[in-house]
């Protein structure tokens, strides 16, 4: 990247003044690019399928996001399964029927905010979410809105940060997006940029406030969640940060994961929660 102009936006994911996080190692297809613009989320895309770590990571994800919906009652299936928050998502790949929608005019078939959905109630068979759940200002009422378009027991399925000791170093540290564990509100001040965020926000929510979700949204229950692969996910360097791993020795990689499974409690980084609502 020497040479080349960062926008002020992308300065911002240098906080702190983190030597490890510099414009030496952001991916150079990022380079003086608006974040969260459509620019922003196709140089990802082709970032995802340049580095096969990335790819296979977020095919796990997606993978299981669907079989979450396929969970859903059969008589159910005719109703609309909509992903939220798509960006560089390219779930529809895997099922070209899931509805692509974005708060931002792009490769979506619906512009939708997620607290306040257009959508009839009971009408929607699942909510698709890939790091989307701790982008949302007011999530509070995007549960509201979940519990109320979703058909009985449709579901809410997501990919989202987590809370392991290795979990809340890295993203306080080494990631520009805020995790605020000790934060008493769900709620976060909403701008226009996708660092505007709680990366806590799915523990929060989900396992330390459950006493008040359960008041919030009683119809909607925390089916189960599961750790995943983290290891390759680091070594890829995410849809933001150059691949530390050279494209042939990808697949060896891989088999780190099952190995390290047991350490998953103390490293992983990412979860998928898996929540119904009640039939």
């Amino acid at each position: 990247m020497a040479g080349q102009a960062v926008s002020p936006a992308a300065q911002a994911w240098y906080p702190r003044g983190a030597s490890v996080i510099d414009r030496r190692i952001l991916d150079r297809g990022l380079a003086g690019l608006e974040i969260g613009s459509a620019a922003w989320f196709a140089a990802q895309r082709q970032m995802i399928d340049r580095k096969p770590l990335i790819r296979r990571c977020y095919e796990l994800w997606y993978r299981l996001l669907l079989q979450d919906a396929d969970s859903v009652p059969p008589e159910y299936a005719a109703c609309p399964t909509i992903e939220l928050g798509s960006g560089s998502s390219f779930i529809r790949e895997l099922r070209p029927e899931i509805v692509a929608s974005d708060v931002i005019q792009g490769n979506v078939a619906i512009v939708l905010d997620g607290r306040q959905m257009p959508f009839r109630a009971g009408s929607v068979r699942a909510l698709l979410l890939t790091h989307v759940f701790h982008h949302i200002p007011d999530v509070r009422q995007f549960l509201i809105e979940a519990q109320r378009v979703l058909v009985p027991g449709g579901v809410v399925s997501m990919v989202d940060e987590t809370h392991t000791p290795f979990a809340r170093f890295f993203f306080s540290v080494f990631h520009p997006e805020p995790y605020n564990a000790k934060a008493v509100d769900w709620d976060f001040p909403a701008g226009h940029t996708l660092l505007d965020s709680n990366q806590a926000l799915s523990w929060i929510v989900f396992f330390r406030d459950r006493a008040q979700l359960r008041q919030t949204v009683p119809n909607l229950d925390l089916e189960r969640w599961s750790y995943l692969p983290w290891f390759s996910y680091l070594l890829s360097g995410g849809v933001n940060l150059r691949s530390f791993v050279p494209r042939p020795m990808a697949p060896l990689v891989r088999t780190f994961d099952t190995l390290f499974r047991p350490l998953d409690p103390l490293f992983a980084i990412h979860w998928h929660l898996t929540v119904r609502k009640r039939v």
